[in-house]
C-alpha cells in the first residue's frame, strides 16, 4: 500500500491550500485517515482525522479553518486549509489505516508535502 500526497507549496497569510493524499494497491478496506504536521523545533501533531463512518477530529489549532474530507470511490482524503497562518507552516504528511484483506492490517504514511506559510 503507497500513498501519494500532493497540494503543498507556499502561500500568504489568510490564504488556502488543499493536500490531497491518493492511496494505491490491493486493499480491502480503510478505516482511518488523517494530515499530521511537523514544524521545525515542535513535535509531530495530528491536524485532522477522519473515521470511515465520517467522524472527524481537529486539532484546536485548526478548528473552524481547516476541513478535512475523504473520496471512498477514489481512496483519497484532502485536507482544506483556509486562513493559513505562518504558524501553520509545516511538512504535512497523511496516515492511512486498513485492511489489505480480511486477516491483514496496514498503516501507511505518505511522503510529506512542505505548506510554507508566510506573513
Amino acid at each position: 500500500v503507497q500513498l501519494q500526497a500532493s497540494g503543498g507549496g507556499l502561500v500568504q497569510a489568510g490564504g488556502s491550500l488543499r493536500l490531497s493524499c491518493q492511496v494505491y494497491g490491493s486493499i480491502f478496506s480503510i478505516s482511518d485517515m488523517g494530515w499530521y504536521r511537523l514544524a521545525p523545533g515542535k513535535q509531530r501533531e495530528l491536524v485532522a482525522a477522519i473515521a470511515s463512518g465520517g467522524s472527524t477530529n481537529y486539532a484546536d489549532s485548526v478548528k473552524g479553518r481547516f476541513a478535512i474530507s475523504r473520496d471512498s470511490a477514489k481512496n483519497t482524503v484532502h485536507l482544506q486549509m483556509s486562513s493559513l497562518k505562518p504558524e501553520d507552516t509545516a511538512v504535512y504528511s497523511c496516515n492511512v489505516r486498513g485492511r489489505k484483506d480480511v486477516f491483514v492490517k496496514f498503516d501507511s504514511w505518505g511522503q510529506g508535502t512542505l505548506v510554507t506559510v508566510s506573513s
